[in-house]
């Protein structure tokens, strides 16, 4: 296989390279630190090893050490972290925009801590916010990980609590704060190659950096390429079928928009017995149609790892200008260009297709020369008589869904810092000014010109100029070219994002207590954003045949004052090696809703120097984003299935209650409904400038133990960890789900859930409508916990041992008494549409062992099962090994390093996921199936 073709390579260039020295870097701070600097989770200056909030650190040498070439991804595997969108996520620029009201951000990646969402958790660069992403699919509310390039990256803090009082906005889940590179002292090259097993998914990480420093002057800059390629849904067995473990449609799930069109018509459905090329088909052309053998298998069609390719660059200055005033200045641009691909557009045509547009009436006339009826096929929209349903006919000769993200992100950043004497106390002081901007187009093949179609089936007198008659009736092949160029076009979409922030903050020590200096910090922030999504002007005319969609705009400003003070009240006394206390508060003013106060509190004990307990509790406040408040009329098909359908898993036949709530729905009383379940819905959402801001209330306790008897002759490093948490969040924004909805209508005969479908006179779903509301309380606490070891100098080297877990304890979901709805208990199961687990318990472990020449490690990724929420299947517990080798020469000056690795050494598939949207697995907490190989050289000068 390549794969173990390229490991021999691995293998033999390691033997070539022998005896130096590793260059790992580790900037977590070491038991020895004193100094007093600003840490992620306060803004006053403090020893990092007190630290009153829970903190994860992941460094350069973490980073390395996973193979991986996005910091998202690396992210994505803390066990405190649910996932979030990543490049193994295809089914983002197909199936619509979320109805939560974020938008569609295609090939981008993110982080979503404690399982409430990406938009719940803030991201921060040198503590200063970042730019949200976009990807010409609507208005995010979060930040594209993709757009931070790796190789300026010195660390990734991240502060596992809310955080409103000291950042704002957001922070209700916590802060993943990115230290970049402040210094650097000549060329650090780095050239890595992956490739899965399977020889497919080839990837190239290439960066370079280099640093230049005088006495009062440093600079760095870099430049980073990064190219991922794909995994198609066909080179796996686990995604070849819509259902997992199929091999033919009549397990289900495969497409009703055929090749050979399935037509139901004047009271008939009928299917194509082969293609009619060459010749106008007639009658005797048809037969009637079965789902079981001839529907469409779509997915071989898709991405389990679509392509991406990014690459920009980074400057880092700093100069002193005197002895206590500094300018520090970041500039960033990263350019990705990424696809996402969907099998041919699946045309529906007819009174019940469901696209809420000119689709849905548009008739075929009797003069079509390709009608093989006799008759005008009438959608009733003049008024006449509908005597057709739906006309379904797979688009195959436009060729696959094509979906082209090309985004530019650029920021810029300055600080001015400094400090001065009062009395006998140093204040410091600084003003920041941050600039970003998010562009991004685009671009979709493979539509359809709606009203274009209209007039190639209407009346063929009608059909003149560039027009030609359109062949709808022929089956695959049937469409020449000449009919393709004038009904089909390519989409162009774009976006933007735009972000201005200034900020300026005080700190300094005040007096002193028993236990140290009372500090304190104030500041001020003031804040702009705006955003848009411009949809091609042929889909806000409402005229696509793919996914509809609305174009939308706004912006928001919001300022900012916020106190912290630190109260140190007892130090090196019995019992009281240490004990302080903290305090901020947040007063923010929007010009979208009006103004908020947040506050936290919390609590530091150290009884002996070894043991350390804290406590705290915060009040967070996340602002309705502006896709939230501005976003038009978009729809997203999800997979749902409807109470009122006749086909096996309905309740219309056998639920009398049901029956009778569904023909007052709109459904015929003779049971002619008989949608199959399985299928996909589409609902409907917008934005809602009367959105509330959610509220959240955060309680931690926890504590540390790192025993100094151990260190020295056990150890030079070890830590244990635990903590507790307990969110409370209020005021959700979301829409109702559209499966309460139906089910609420169905079973309840709820006004306000009947009134929000939409169904077609044969009774057929045509949209469920979801405007965005403060809708849901969300409740949720676990444990996290953390082991770090790391051995005195053995035989040359050492014996490391890091090991992170989590424990979700409760994730409900509570919907408002007035939809008398039960709680959703999401804890140990696995959301699907959109794809969701949420594990009872997750962990990692780390066993390495380096030395000054050479050095391996192991790493263990665990995953507990879950059920899906139909009550019939469930995903097993899963367990990932990663391997990775490294070998650094002497003979070349300790400069270089070849390192190669596999992930996903034992070749663990994920579990099979009947209800996920994306390929039979869900990808925000599963690995693409197959081993990952890769090879890395780097060398520093």
């Amino acid at each position: 296989m390549r794969l173990k073709e390229f490991l021999k390579t691995g293998v033999l260039l390691s033997a070539f390279l022998h005896n130096a020295p590793s260059f790992a870097q580790s900037t977590a701070p070491q038991a020895g630190d004193a100094g007093a600097i600003i840490v992620t989770g306060s803004r006053i200056r403090q020893n990092p090893l007190d630290q009153d909030k829970p903190i994860v650190t992941v460094d350069q040498e973490a980073i390395a050490r996973t193979g991986l070439s996005s910091i998202a991804d690396v992210l994505q595997r803390i066990p405190s972290a649910a996932g979030g969108l990543n490049t193994k996520v295809n089914n983002a620029g197909n199936i619509g925009g979320p109805p939560d009201g974020t938008g569609v951000s295609s090939g981008s990646a993110e982080v979503d801590l404690r399982y409430l969402g990406a938009k719940r958790t803030l991201i921060l660069v040198d503590g200063m916010r970042y730019v949200n992403g976009s990807a010409a699919g609507g208005i995010p509310a979060s930040v594209d990980l993709n757009s931070i390039p790796a190789n300026m990256i010195e660390r990734v803090e991240v502060l596992q609590s809310g955080a409103s009082p000291l950042y704002g906005s957001d922070a209700i889940a916590g802060v993943v704060n990115i230290i970049t590179k402040q210094s650097q002292k000549g060329l650090d090259l780095s050239a890595q190659f992956g490739t899965y097993e399977q020889g497919d998914g080839d990837t190239w990480d290439i960066n370079a950096s280099y640093g230049v420093q005088s006495e009062r002057v440093s600079i760095v800059f870099g430049a980073n390429y990064v190219n991922q390629g794909s995994v198609g849904t066909s080179a796996r067995s686990i995604s070849q079928w819509p259902t997992p473990g199929a091999t033919s449609c009549a397990a289900g799930g495969c497409s009703s928009a055929t090749p050979n069109g399935r037509y139901d018509v004047l009271g008939q459905s009928l299917t194509l017995s082969n293609p009619v090329i060459g010749r106008a088909p007639v009658l005797s052309d048809y037969r009637n149609y079965s789902s079981a053998t001839n529907s469409f298998n779509f997915q071989p069609y898709n991405y389990l790892l679509t392509p991406s390719e990014r690459y920009g660059g980074f400057i880092n200055l700093k100069a002193e200008l005197s002895d206590n005033i500094n300018l520090r200045t970041r500039m960033v641009y990263q350019h990705r260009g990424s696809t996402t691909i969907a099998a041919p557009l699946p045309l529906f045509i007819g009174p019940d297709a469901g696209n809420g547009n000119l689709l849905d009436t548009i008739s075929i006339d009797a003069s079509n020369p390709y009608n093989p009826f006799g008759v005008t096929l009438s959608s009733g929209a003049d008024g006449s008589p509908a005597n057709y349903s739906t006309v379904r006919r797979r688009f195959i000769e436009g060729g696959p869904r094509t979906f082209t993200q090309s985004v530019d992100t650029m920021t810029m950043a300055a600080t001015l810092d400094g400090s001065f004497d009062v009395g006998s106390r140093t204040w410091y002081w600084d003003v920041n000014g941050i600039y970003g901007s998010n562009n991004a187009h685009q671009t979709f093949t493979g539509n359809l010109n709606a009203s274009k179609l209209a007039q190639a089936l209407g009346p063929v007198g009608n059909c003149t100029g560039e027009c030609v008659p359109f062949n709808i009736f022929g089956g695959a092949g049937s469409i020449t070219q000449a009919m393709l160029d004038y009904v089909t076009f390519d989409e162009h979409d774009r976006s933007t994002q735009e972000l201005w922030d200034a900020t300026a903050n005080l700190s300094g020590e005040l007096f002193n207590l028993p236990g140290g200096a009372v500090a304190f910090a104030v500041g001020y922030e003031h804040r702009n954003q705006r955003a848009s999504y411009t949809p091609d002007p042929i889909i806000t005319a409402g005229l696509g045949a793919d996914v509809p969609t609305s174009p939308a705009a706004g912006s928001f400003n919001v300022d900012e004052v916020y106190g912290e003070i630190r109260i140190p009240i007892l130090a090196d006394v019995p019992f009281f090696q240490k004990l302080e206390l903290d305090g901020a508060v947040r007063h923010s003013n929007y010009s979208s809703f009006g103004s908020n106060t947040t506050f936290t509190a919390s609590g530091l004990w150290k009884p002996v120097k070894d043991l350390l307990f804290r406590g705290g509790y915060a009040e967070s406040l996340r602002a309705p984003s502006i896709g939230e408040l501005y976003a038009g009329r978009s729809r997203t098909d999800a997979t749902i299935d409807d109470p009122c359908t006749s086909a096996p898993g309905g309740a219309f036949q056998t639920n009398a209650t049901v029956r009778a709530n569904c023909i007052a729905n709109g459904v015929p009383a003779n049971g002619s409904y008989a949608e199959p379940t399985g299928g996909q819905l589409g609902i409907f959402s917008q934005g809602s400038t009367a959105l509330k801001p959610e509220t959240a209330k955060t309680w931690t306790l926890g504590g540390v133990y790192s025993p100094s008897w151990a260190r020295g002759n056990y150890a030079s490093t070890l830590t244990l960890e635990v903590n507790y948490y307990n969110i409370s969040l209020k005021n959700a924004i979301d829409s109702v789900p559209a499966s309460l909805t139906l089910s609420r209508c169905a079973y309840e005969a709820d006004p306000v859930s009947c009134a929000a479908i939409s169904r077609t006179g044969s009774g057929s779903v045509a949209g469920i409508n979801g405007v965005l509301q403060n809708l849901n309380a969300i409740k949720t606490d676990g444990i996290d916990a953390s082991f770090n070891y790391r051995s005195p100098v053995i035989s040359n080297g050492t014996i490391g041992l890091n090991v992170n877990a989590a424990w979700l304890f409760k994730y409900n979901v509570e919907p408002p008494a007035d939809l008398n709805a039960p709680t959703q208990k999401y804890a140990g199961t696995e959301r699907g549409s959109p794809d969701q687990a949420y594990p009872k318990f997750k962990a990692n472990a780390t066993l390495d062992w380096s030395t000054p020449g050479y050095g391996a490690s192991f790493t263990g990724r665990y995953i507990s099962g879950v059920d899906e929420r139909d009550g019939e299947h469930s995903l097993g517990r899963t367990f990932y090994g990663d391997i990775q080798l490294y070998i650094s020469p002497a003979w070349m000056d300790h400069r270089t390093r070849l390192t190669f690795g596999v992930n996903n050494l034992f070749d663990q598939d994920p579990p099979a996921c009947f209800t996920c949207d994306s390929a039979n697995f869900d990808p925000t907490t599963y690995d693409v199936p197959g081993q990952f190989g890769y090879l890395r050289l780097t060398y520093k000068m």
